[in-house]
Formats: C-alpha cells, structure tokens, sequence
C-alpha cells in the first residue's frame, strides 16, 4: 500500500502523509475508503504506531482524513484542497532546491518544464511520452 524508505533523510510519519495524498490523487485510495487501524498499518510496515498515529493526527490536522471513535479513520469525502501559506513556502523552497539540482545536471528550463509536466500527469494517470 505505501512506499517508505527508512534510508530516507524525510521523517517516516512525513512519508506516510505523502503516500497517501499521492494514493488519493491518483485514486488508488478513493474518498471514503477506510485506511488500516494504526495497529494494522504498523504491523504491515513493521514501524512503531506511534509514528503511524502522527501520520494520521496529522492528516486528519489537514482535513485529508476523518476518523471515527470505534470505526477507524476514513479518506474524507469532501476534501478540498486549501492553500496553506506556511506550506506553500515549504513547497516554493523544495521547488526551488529542485531547479538549482535540475540546473546543475545540465538540464534546461525546457528540460525541466517538461519532466514537471511528465510527473503532474503520472499523478493524474495520464501516460505522457517523451
């Protein structure tokens, strides 16, 4: 179900977050689908539910999910992506630490628009040639 690369310098519960608004978007978990009780998902993944429980007390933070006392945690229905500043800034310095590194390996700002735009499409399922 999700990816995690314990090798990784991103924190793990960060990880899990990713995974899922990236199931969401290219619909593999789709709105309303229950996800694993924490317990599950930690013994899937073989991480401490702790770091599962901050995932989703983080996701249900940004509205992604809704959880239920005695049902589990559910996709929203009605999510809405929003504009955080905060993020948004995170976002902007990602993007731009990606430009200087796509720069640096030669790529031109052709190079670099078109693989922004190869993986926009691959979340939104769309198969794009080169």
């Amino acid at each position: 179900m999700l990816n995690i690369d314990a090798t990784s310098s991103t924190p793990i519960y960060e990880q899990i977050i990713d995974e899922v608004k990236e199931g969401i978007l290219k619909g593999i978990i789709e709105p309303g689908e229950k996800l694993p009780s924490v317990r599950e998902l930690a013994k899937m993944l073989t991480l401490n539910p702790n770091t599962i429980q901050k995932a989703y007390q983080e996701l249900e933070r940004q509205k992604v999910t809704v959880t239920i006392r005695g049902r589990g945690t559910f996709v929203s229905e009605d999510y809405q992506p929003r504009k955080d500043e905060e993020r948004l800034m995170e976002v902007s310095e990602l993007f731009k630490k990606g430009i200087v590194e796509a720069y640096y390996m030669g790529l031109t700002k052709e190079d670099i628009c078109n693989l922004i735009e190869k993986l926009i499409s691959e979340l939104e399922g769309v198969e794009k040639d080169d």
